[in-house]
């Protein structure tokens, strides 16, 4: 049994320390596509040294993304196919609002091991701290096709019921034909966003855009319409990965208010609607 559940959830942590600084927060934002227009005092915010806020999904690349999964797959107690792996969720909670520059302690775990049937999901847990205390939690959740049925804990269901009625506000946001490229500068440099014989070879008639930076984009289409351009007023962000987007293509946002919350889906516009994210949550202040 290539994972075992009990011992990957009992391994010691894995810690390291992490440095980023205001150059590394703009290379994530300019790789989310902010800066256009270049003089839009609301974009100035993401680009700019000297009023720079910090979108909370740079929690996802911060010290280029350290542990990270890989070093998550490397843990006692699972032993898997790199082929098999795919990145099925992500969710970051805020403790408070992430500095411009910093350095911080992260530590990795395995916070627990579902049972799927025909794929395990392994829930890779990040806690990054500063002097201060607690700055944020990420949770990678990362399917492992033909690793289940050892009969253990299903866990919880990720999926929601979709939201009712007309959506309160839908933007699209462009991918840029070089979006890719210049997100990989941020840490995540598999090929697969980036060389079109390695996409071929894993079944893409070309690179696609990494999950992560549609994650990143929709939340900044959620922080700009819905939440005043307040990056503090994040407390959390959940989402399925549900398929894939292409550079050149245009996301579809579709946003519903709720108490404390907005719930999303995200689309490919040009193919029909097809999902890209689901089961999405940002709850706010």
């Amino acid at each position: 049994m290539p994972i075992d559940a009990a011992k990957a959830v009992a391994a010691e942590p894995r810690t390291g320390e992490i440095a980023w600084s205001h150059k590394d927060v703009q290379l994530y934002h300019l790789g989310l596509g902010a800066g256009v227009p270049a003089t839009d005092p609301d974009e100035l915010r993401y680009t700019l040294e000297s009023r720079l806020h910090v979108l909370p999904s740079f929690a996802t690349v911060a010290g280029a993304g350290s542990p990270g999964v890989i070093s998550g797959l490397s843990m006692p107690g699972v032993d898997v196919d790199l082929a098999g792996v795919l990145h099925g969720g992500q969710t970051v909670r805020l403790h408070r609002p992430i500095p411009a520059e910093g350095t911080a302690t992260a530590t990795g775990r395995i916070a627990a091991v579902y049972d799927k049937g025909k794929a395990a999901v392994l829930v890779m847990r990040t806690e990054v701290a500063d002097a201060e205390g607690p700055l944020w939690t990420n949770d990678a959740q990362i399917f492992v096709r033909g690793e289940g049925g050892w009969g253990g804990d299903r866990g919880p269901s990720a999926r929601l019921e979709p939201p009712s009625g007309d959506p309160d506000r839908t933007v699209e946001r462009p991918v840029r034909e070089d979006q890719a490229l210049l997100y990989r500068l941020s840490g995540d440099r598999n090929p697969l966003h980036a060389d079109p014989e390695f996409a071929k070879l894993a079944g893409f008639d070309r690179p696609i855009l990494h999950g992560l930076c549609t994650y990143g984009m929709t939340l900044k289409a959620v922080v700009d319409t819905l939440l005043g351009g307040d990056v503090t007023r994040v407390r959390s962000y959940t989402t399925r990965f549900a398929g894939v987007v292409f550079p050149g293509e245009t996301l579809r946002i579709r946003m519903w208010r709720h108490d404390g919350a907005v719930r999303l889906t995200v689309s490919a516009a040009e193919r029909d609607d097809a999902p890209v994210l689901a089961d999405t949550t940002v709850d706010h202040t």
